[in-house]
C-alpha cells in the first residue's frame, strides 16, 4: 500500500459480536393468515397445546411427530392437511421499529434487531390438501357418525335404519350442502338436479402428497382432424398421429367364408409405390406358376439380401395374395381370385404339419444371433464352399425327399414332398372327395391319415439318424388298415378350439367325447368307492370272527 493513501482506507468496519441465546423456540409455518386475536383458533385447529407439545418433544416417535391441520374442526368428513416436524437451525429475532422525526419534519423509522433464541424444530405443511366432499349433515347416518365421535351413547342407541324412500335424485337447492354458500353465489350457472345416494367420503381420496411436474408436451406429428358420424351427422375432432408406423398384413379369411379376395385392400393399394416393384413382380410370377405357397417355400426362392428387403417392406406380401386362418391351406399364401376349395387340383397344395415334442422351444435372441453372425470367428470358420452348401440347404428346407432333413419341425405342402412312396400316395386320385372338407381337404380321411403316418415315420426316423425302409412303412400301413393306429390316434386328440386340419374333432364329436370321458371317470370313482366300502366291511367281519 502506498504512503499516499489516507488512514481511512485501512479502517474496516466489523459487525459487533452478540451472544446467542440458548432459549429454544418452536416454529409453525401455518398455511394461512393468522392475526394476533386468532392465534388460539389456529392452535386449536392443530390439535391444541398438548398435541403440539407431543409433536415437538425430543423423544417423540415418528408417528407422534406428525401434525394434522383441520380447517373444519368438528367435521368428521373433512380431510385434514398433514404436516411434518423437521429439524432447523434458525434464529428467532425480535425486531423493534421506532418512529422519530428528523429536523425536516419527516417521519423516519428506526429498526433494531435482537436475537431472542434458537429454533431447532419447525412444523411445515408442504403436502397438498386432499379432495373434500361434504355430505348432508342432516342425514341420520351423518348424525350417527357425529354421535360416535362424541361418544353419545343415547344418540347411538336411538339410531334406527330409516325406510328406503328411493329418492335418489332430488331437485337442486339454492345452496348445495357440499358447496360453500359464498362460492354458490359467485356461480352464474344454476345447478341441476343432484344425487341423493347418501355417499359418504372415504378416509382418503388421494395418496399423492407432493405435486409432480407434468411438463406435458404435445406430439408435433399429431394434427387435428374432423370426423363426421354418418348416422347422426355430428362432427368431432380428434388428434391423429401422422408419423405413427402403419403395419400391413395379408388379407386373412376363414375356411367358411364363401368368397375369396379379388385383390389387396385399399389401405395397401395406397402404399403400393413403397414396395420394390422388381421383388413384387418376381413374387407375382411365382404366384402365377403356383397359386399356393407356404412362406418358407416362397422365401427360399430369394437370396438373403432380397429376403431381408421383403421382411422390412411389410407391403410386398399383402400385395401378392391372401391367407387362410384355418383349414387345409392354413397360413399359406394364396393367389388372389384363386379358391382352392373349388379346384380339385389344389389338393397337392394342402399343408401338413405335426409337432416335434423333442424340439427345443427356446430360441436365441435376435441380438445373440446377430452377434454370432457378425463375429469374426464365424466368418473365418466358414469357407466359401461351406457358405454355398449352407445356402443350398436353406433353399431346399421346404422340400422333403425322405433321405435328408434340414429342420426339426415338419410343415410341408404335399407338392413339396419328393419322396417316391409319398409322392405316389399324394398323386393317387382314387380316394378323393367330391366336396372339399375343412379338416381333410380334398382327400378322404383314410387317405390323408395314410400320408401323415408315413410322413411322420420317415421324418422322425431321419431325426434319429437313419432312413426308414419301405418294409417299415408297409407294416405301418397294414397296422393302420387293421384299425389299431386309428384308435391310438383318437385317444390323442384334444378337445377344444383347434384347427380341424391339424386333427381336432368336430364340435359335436368333441362334446360326445367329453361326455363319455366324464361318464367313464364317474364309473371308475364309483367302483373304487364300492371296493373300499366292501373291503372295510370284510376286514371288520374277519376281526369280529376272531
Amino acid at each position: 500500500m502506498s504512503d499516499e493513501a489516507g488512514p481511512s482506507s485501512t479502517i474496516r468496519s466489523e459487525a459487533p459480536e452478540r451472544p446467542l441465546p440458548s432459549a429454544p423456540f418452536y416454529s409453525i409455518e401455518y398455511p394461512g393468515y393468522v392475526k394476533p386475536e386468532s392465534v388460539p383458533l389456529a392452535v386449536s385447529n392443530l390439535g391444541g397445546h398438548s398435541r403440539l407439545e407431543t409433536a415437538f418433544k425430543r423423544t417423540a416417535a415418528k408417528n407422534e411427530a406428525l401434525l394434522e391441520l383441520s380447517l373444519r374442526p368438528g367435521n368428521p368428513f373433512a380431510h385434514p392437511i398433514p404436516g411434518d416436524i423437521v429439524s432447523t437451525n434458525n434464529i428467532l429475532l425480535k425486531v423493534v421499529r421506532r418512529k422519530r422525526r428528523n429536523p425536516n419534519g419527516e417521519c423516519v423509522g428506526e429498526f433494531t434487531a435482537e436475537a431472542v433464541g434458537v429454533i431447532p424444530k419447525t412444523a411445515r405443511f408442504r403436502s397438498m390438501a386432499d379432495y373434500q366432499f361434504q355430505p348432508d349433515m342432516d342425514d341420520p347416518l351423518a348424525q350417527l357418525r357425529l354421535a360416535m365421535d362424541q361418544m353419545d351413547v343415547d344418540a347411538i342407541r336411538q339410531y334406527s335404519i330409516p325406510e328406503e324412500q328411493e329418492d335418489y335424485v332430488i331437485p337442486a337447492s339454492i345452496h348445495p350442502p357440499e358447496l360453500d354458500p359464498a362460492l354458490a353465489e359467485q356461480s352464474e350457472q344454476p345447478s341441476g338436479p343432484r344425487s341423493n345416494l347418501r355417499l359418504f367420503p372415504p378416509p382418503l381420496f388421494s395418496r399423492q402428497n407432493v405435486p409432480q411436474n407434468y411438463n406435458f408436451k404435445a406430439n408435433p406429428a399429431s394434427i387435428v382432424t374432423s370426423l363426421i358420424n354418418e348416422e347422426t351427422g355430428e362432427e368431432r375432432k380428434r388428434l391423429i398421429n401422422k408419423g405413427r408406423w402403419k403395419g400391413h398384413g395379408p388379407v386373412t379369411i376363414t375356411f367358411s367364408d364363401p368368397n375369396v379376395p379379388e385383390g389387396p385392400p385399399p389401405t395397401v393399394e395406397t402404399v403400393r409405390t413403397q414396395a420394390n416393384s422388381e421383388l413384387l413382380n418376381q413374387i407375382l410370377e411365382f404366384m402365377n406358376e403356383r397359386p399356393v405357397w407356404t412362406r418358407a417355400a416362397l422365401y427360399n426362392q430369394f437370396s438373403p439380401a432380397e429376403l431381408r428387403e421383403i421382411h422390412n417392406s411389410k407391403v410386398i406380401m399383402p400385395l401378392a395374395g391372401y391367407m387362410f386362418s384355418d383349414g387345409p391351406w392354413r397360413d399359406a399364401m394364396v393367389r388372389f381370385k384363386y379358391d382352392p376349395r373349388k379346384e380339385l387340383d389344389a389338393r397337392i397344395y394342402q399343408r401338413i404339419y405335426f409337432r416335434n415334442a423333442n424340439h427345443p422351444m427356446a430360441r436365441p435372441s435376435v441380438v445373440a444371433r446377430r452377434q454370432e453372425g457378425r463375429s469374426s470367428t464365424t466368418y473365418i470358420s466358414r469357407s466359401i464352399e461351406q457358405e454355398e452348401s449352407f445356402e443350398a440347404d436353406r433353399r431346399k428346407s421346404h422340400i422333403f425327399d425322405g433321405k435328408t432333413v434340414t429342420k426339426e419341425t415338419a410343415a410341408f405342402q404335399l407338392c413339396d414332398i419328393h419322396d417316391p412312396m409319398l409322392k405316389e400316395m399324394v398323386e393317387d386320385d382314387e380316394d378323393l372327395r367330391e366336396v372339399c372338407d375343412e379338416r381333410d381337404g380334398w382327400y378322404s380321411t383314410q387317405a390323408l391319415e395314410r400320408i401323415k403316418t408315413i410322413l411322420r415315420h420317415k421324418f422322425f426316423s431321419l431325426l434319429q439318424g437313419y432312413v426308414a425302409t419301405e418294409e417299415e412303412c408297409q407294416a405301418l400301413l397294414e397296422q393302420d388298415a387293421s384299425g389299431k393306429s386309428q384308435t391310438t390316434r383318437m385317444k390323442r386328440l384334444k378337445f377344444g378350439k383347434h384347427n380341424m386340419a391339424k386333427g381336432a374333432l368336430r364340435p359335436e364329436d368333441a362334446a360326445a367325447a367329453r361326455l363319455q370321458a366324464t361318464l367313464d371317470r364317474n364309473a371308475k370313482t364309483l367302483l373304487a368307492n364300492r371296493r373300499e366300502m366292501y373291503g372295510g366291511r370284510n376286514s371288520q367281519t374277519a376281526d369280529n370272527s376272531r
